[in-house]
This record gives C-alpha cells, structure tokens and sequence, in this order.
C-alpha cells in the first residue's frame, strides 16, 4: 500500500488561491481529495486518474479547483482559486494502485479562509 502526505495548507483570504500537494510513495492508479469542515462531513472535492484522463469535481469547486497529476503518476496537486469561508476545512488525499485496493489517506492539511 502506497503512502500520502498532503502539503501546502494554510490561511488565505476570500478569494485568494493555495495549492495543494499529495506526494505518493509509488505510482498510483488513481488519486482523491476530501475535505472535512468544522461542523461537516467528510465531503467529496476532486478525482483524477493516475494517468491524468479523467478528472471529477464536486459542484461546489468545478470552475474553481483544478486537480492535476504528475507523468510519473506519484504526486498531485489541487489548485484551489477563488477561495470563499465555505471552503476551510481539512484537506486529504487519498490514493490507490488497483481499484480492488482500499485508498491510502494521508494525516490531512488545513486550510483556512478568513479575513
């Protein structure tokens, strides 16, 4: 099983930008972010393929948020623009080398958006 550590967390202001990085271990087939706010669930925010071929967005980020991949299939990244108060919370990554494997979650990375 691969391991994930998420970078690149922080505080911004509304409408300002973070990227996000998820460092693999090994190649991954495909790769996930999820995030956790104060008072919320665990929510869906971007998948891609370990290829870079497909991507899915939650409704909340599409437009916003750009999930990417690296050639070598072992880092991603989440390019988060236009940030607003909604979008602070915990960030994950999760990732897996075969679809008949469970994902490996990295520890998580904060992010905060406030004035």
């Amino acid at each position: 099983q691969v391991q994930v550590v998420e970078s690149g967390g922080g505080l911004v202001q509304p409408g300002g930008s973070l990227r996000l990085s998820c460092a693999a271990s090994g190649w991954v087939n495909r790769m996930s972010w999820y995030r956790q706010g104060p008072e919320k669930g665990r929510e869906f925010v971007a998948l891609i393929s370990g290829d870079g071929g497909l991507t899915n967005y939650a409704d909340s980020v599409k437009g916003r948020f750009i999930i990417s991949i690296t050639e070598t299939m072992d880092t991603g990244y989440l390019q988060m623009n236009n940030l607003t108060l909604d979008d602070t919370g915990v960030y994950y990554c999760g990732a897996r080398q075969y679809s008949w494997m469970s994902d490996s979650w990295g520890q998580g990375v904060q992010v905060t958006v406030r004035s």
